[in-house]
């Protein structure tokens, strides 16, 4: 018996059909993954003859060939590990002697597509600050097994090493063979393929995202500098506070490619109103779609023509709590942050992160919102804002054109405009200048 997982249904995609022997288990998290790209799934009949040492489980081509593809030896991509797999721990999938866990939704914005070529393995993600967020977001990119080693950074002595070591306790509960490193400086680091930086002082009850500009921007930019040096091929994904400017910053003290400096808002706003959405109408949050841009802060633009649950837009679903639901969602991290007391908000922005990382890993053309910097997309020039985009290996691939009411495209270029000026206002000595 073997047990076949997504990446099984994601070889066989091309092919729209994936065959499967007798006695095969097929995870919960493949077949939803076969109903998404339209791959149909059967069990090959008991007399068919089977080639010693062959795998157990080859995407037959289907009657109308999609293209003259060859076949795909599912064994050589790492398809049919033995078991147990991690994908088949999902809402509670029952597997003998362990507990289920559950698998994140697709993101609200879009649907995956396959994986482009060349995804796969990344050999090292660094975490700058292992505080709550960056611990959320390196258990998440070890969980997905898409990494050879996960290191966790902070000035603090020994709270990296603890962390990544507790971390590494948990890899037979999650079912990854990452390997966690701690270490006290990103030359310690290494050379890495992303760097998520999340280190910096976070929000306290009643203060504003903007009154962390002057602490961060020391931070943000001493670190973006060592980045540059030490990874001046890798991706930076930024998280820290005010996120607009702290990515822009990134970018200039880098000395980075502005495809390769990235911001975390978007993703994370719009998983703030998938969750409130939800609430609001008695339903699933990975039924909700909508897509936040702008800035991540009072200029947040959700644009109500791109947002649904299931076949209804969510205008209609919501009705006069619409607006109310978009209201909260972009306060919910001052919400969050006057709810706990001390701290900000660290389980959703830990796994927004490492949710980026791993569509650039995998190349899986999902639709999501990032801070980027357009050059004339939605009339917007120069200036880093949350923007519809698809990421690749190394970085933003495409600013998304979507089809925004007039309205939405005006609140949009404001919201670019109010982050210029407050990015004109840092100073130019921390900028880079």
């Amino acid at each position: 018996m073997s047990i076949l997982g997504a990446d099984a249904v994601d070889a066989a995609a091309p092919f729209g059909r994936l065959v499967v022997n007798a006695g095969d288990r097929v995870t919960p998290l493949a077949r939803d993954r076969a109903a998404e790209l339209g791959v149909e799934i059967v069990e090959a009949a008991p007399s068919s003859p089977r080639v010693p040492g062959a795998p157990s489980a080859v995407p037959a081509a289907p009657s109308a060939p999609r293209g003259s593809l060859p076949r795909v030896d599912l064994s050589a991509r790492g398809a049919l590990p033995s078991p147990p797999v991690p994908a088949l721990f999902r809402r509670g999938a029952p597997y003998p002697g362990l507990r289920g866990r559950s698998t994140p939704a697709a993101p609200s914005a879009g649907s995956r597509t396959p994986p482009a070529a060349g995804g796969g393995r990344v050999a090292r993600v660094t975490v700058v600050g292992a505080g709550n967020v960056g611990t959320h977001a390196a258990m998440r990119l070890a969980e997905t097994d898409l990494v050879n080693e996960v290191v966790l950074v902070d000035v603090v002595e020994g709270l990296a090493r603890g962390v990544a070591l507790d971390l590494t306790h948990a890899a037979g509960l999650l079912g990854f063979a990452s390997r966690i490193r701690g270490e006290s400086s990103i030359a310690a680091a290494g050379r890495s393929d992303y760097t998520i930086i999340t280190a910096g002082r976070p929000r306290q009850p009643g203060m504003s995202r903007t009154d962390l500009t002057a602490t961060n921007a020391e931070i943000v930019g001493t670190l973006a500098e060592a980045v540059g040096r030490i990874s001046p091929d890798g991706v930076i994904v930024v998280v820290t506070n005010p996120l607009d400017e702290m990515t822009e910053l990134a970018w200039r003290r880098s000395g980075l490619p502005e495809t390769h400096v990235i911001g975390m808002a978007g993703l994370l706003d719009s998983a703030r109103f998938q969750a409130l959405a939800a609430l609001a109408s008695d339903g699933r949050a990975d039924a909700v779609s909508g897509i936040a841009l702008g800035s991540h802060g009072d200029e947040m633009v959700f644009p109500s023509s791109q947002a649904r649950i299931g076949s209804d837009t969510a205008s209609a679903r919501l009705g006069d709590r619409f607006a109310a639901t978009v209201d909260r969602a972009r306060n919910s991290g001052a919400e969050v942050v006057g709810l706990l007391g001390k701290g900000s908000a660290f389980i959703t922005p830990g796994l927004a992160a490492a949710r980026m990382v791993e569509s650039m890993i995998r190349g899986d053309g999902a639709l999501l919102s990032a801070t980027v910097r357009p050059h004339g997309e939605y009339g917007i020039d120069g200036v880093y804002v949350g923007l519809p985009v698809r990421l690749a290996r190394a970085g933003l691939a495409e600013i998304v054109t979507l089809p925004l009411e007039a309205a939405e495209t005006v609140a949009l270029r404001e919201a670019a405009a109010k982050i210029r000026v407050r990015v004109s206002e840092l100073p130019a000595a921390v900028m880079g200048g």
